[in-house]
């Protein structure tokens, strides 16, 4: 089992920036997905960023892109997101993610384990 905890959401106004962790404990494996995703009140839950553990590969959904960045810390077990020039239609709760296997990274439904989620409010 992995268990994933995240931190760092709260408000910022729109231009802003905040950043996201979520570390992981338990069993960690060597084929391993971590991604970021978001839902907005009365949405589905959305991709937002993905990285492999190995090889730090990344990927992003188009409306983030050039604006956030995925990272992490193997020795720390750790993944951030560095989310600037925030918008308000970034506010969501905002959920981290693992699987074991790769591909089809932006389907919420293939992933295996899940954060408990953190707010994210972004005020015009």
């Amino acid at each position: 089992q992995v268990q994933l905890v995240e931190s760092g959401g709260g408000l910022a106004q729109a231009g802003g920036s905040l950043r996201l962790s979520c570390a992981a404990s338990g069993r960690t494996f060597d084929k391993y997905v971590r991604g970021w995703f978001r839902q907005a009140p009365g949405k589905e839950r959305e991709f937002v960023a993905r990285i492999l553990r190995n090889s730090g590969n990344s990927g992003y959904a188009e409306s983030v892109k050039g604006r956030f960045t995925i990272s992490r810390d193997n020795a720390k077990n750790t993944m951030y997101l560095q989310m600037n020039s925030l918008i308000p239609d970034d506010t969501a709760v905002y959920y981290c993610a693992a699987k074991q296997s790769y591909g089809t990274y932006t389907d919420p439904r293939t992933y295996d384990y899940w954060g408990q989620g953190t707010q994210v409010t972004v005020s015009s």
